[in-house]
């Protein structure tokens, strides 16, 4: 395993390595903390989320698959211990609804005090920020995780394979595209929500 103590930073830093936090479908609502995206069936469109800024204690990243309904997604699941997002924002564009056309639906939250989260996990396809991370092991084998969320039992992960943690990250200018996530908790301040005709994005 490959260790890198202290404080490590990239700039731009796309898809590995960084961590994320996102609201879905279940804001505010407290979940098990063995739940993870991978263990229901994902909807078929995928959504965005922007923050100005993302800070987190306890982070491991590992690989997994989500489950769709006719196929699978493969992902780079990132937990987190405990998270704060300023500014978040999250959308979901919904295309060619009969009658309207594509739909966009954005929720908005943090702007005034920060989103918070426990037990979070994120299921990513892309990613990109400035990001700083604290006490990084480059390399871990998934099953020796042990400064964040672990993969919850029942999760398709390889023993052996290949997985990363911090145990402190922050991210700034956060832009990312995800499956799904799950979260022990989800407290957004501020909280709101639009749904309009069209496309408009969170970026």
């Amino acid at each position: 395993m490959t260790q890198a103590h202290g404080r490590t930073r990239w700039k731009r830093f796309g898809l590995v390595m960084v961590p994320t936090l996102l609201a879905t479908a279940g804001v505010g609502v407290a979940l098990s903390q063995q739940a993870l995206a991978a263990s229901f069936s994902v909807s078929g469109q995928q959504f965005k989320v922007s923050a100005d800024k993302l800070t987190a204690d306890g982070f491991t990243q590992f690989g997994s698959v989500d489950k769709g309904q006719n196929d699978g997604h493969a992902v780079a699941v990132s937990g987190m211990s405990h998270a704060t997002l300023t500014n978040m924002c999250q959308s979901v564009l919904i295309p060619d609804v009969p009658l309207v056309g594509d739909v966009t639906l954005k929720l908005t939250a943090g702007k005034t005090k920060p989103v918070q989260a426990t037990n979070l996990y994120a299921d990513l396809t892309d990613l990109s920020g400035d990001a700083t991370f604290t006490n990084v092991d480059i390399g871990t084998a998934v099953e020796s995780l042990n400064k964040g969320p672990k993969p919850p039992e029942g999760d398709p992960i390889k023993p052996g394979s290949f997985s990363q943690q911090a145990t402190h990250i922050e991210v700034d200018g956060l832009h990312q595209t995800a499956w799904a996530t799950t979260a022990g908790t989800f407290k957004l301040a501020g909280l709101g929500m639009k749904l309009n005709a069209g496309k408009h994005e969170c970026y």
